[in-house]
């Protein structure tokens, strides 16, 4: 790849905290990546047009709402529906371990749960955006 890799970082919904969306796009950054910040309370809708048009390799998803049952599977079928599943989809959050194989069903790649080294993050985006 002959440019930084591009990473959308977003948080989607009615959740106002933010901290560990501005924690990863820092260790990302620090890791030679582009990233552009969503801000909050952004619509699955919002979260795909931005990433499409903003042309990123990954759509980072931080979310602590209790929502990542309807809204992760959301931005995943919206990413097929718009021709863009090339888009890296990684999620992170307060996500109970049982909720994450259903997620990782409807299409998210990852999912990063509170205490997972930012390191981990930063390596699974490089090791798996197409080169």
């Amino acid at each position: 790849m002959d440019r930084p890799i591009r990473v959308l970082v977003s948080k989607p919904g009615l959740d106002g905290h933010d901290r560990g969306a501005k924690v990863i796009a820092r260790a990302l950054r620090d890791a030679g990546m582009e990233v552009i910040y969503t801000g909050l309370r952004q619509t699955p809708e919002q979260i795909v047009n931005a990433a499409i048009q903003e042309d990123v390799d990954v759509i980072a998803t931080s979310i602590l709402s209790g929502a990542h049952g309807t809204l992760l599977p959301k931005i995943a079928e919206l990413l097929k529906e718009q021709g863009a599943e090339d888009i890296l989809f990684i999620g992170g959050g307060v996500i109970p371990d049982e909720d994450i194989p259903e997620l990782i069903e409807s299409g998210v790649k990852a999912i990063f749960t509170p205490g997972t080294p930012t390191s981990e993050t930063v390596e699974f985006i490089v090791n798996n955006v197409r080169k």
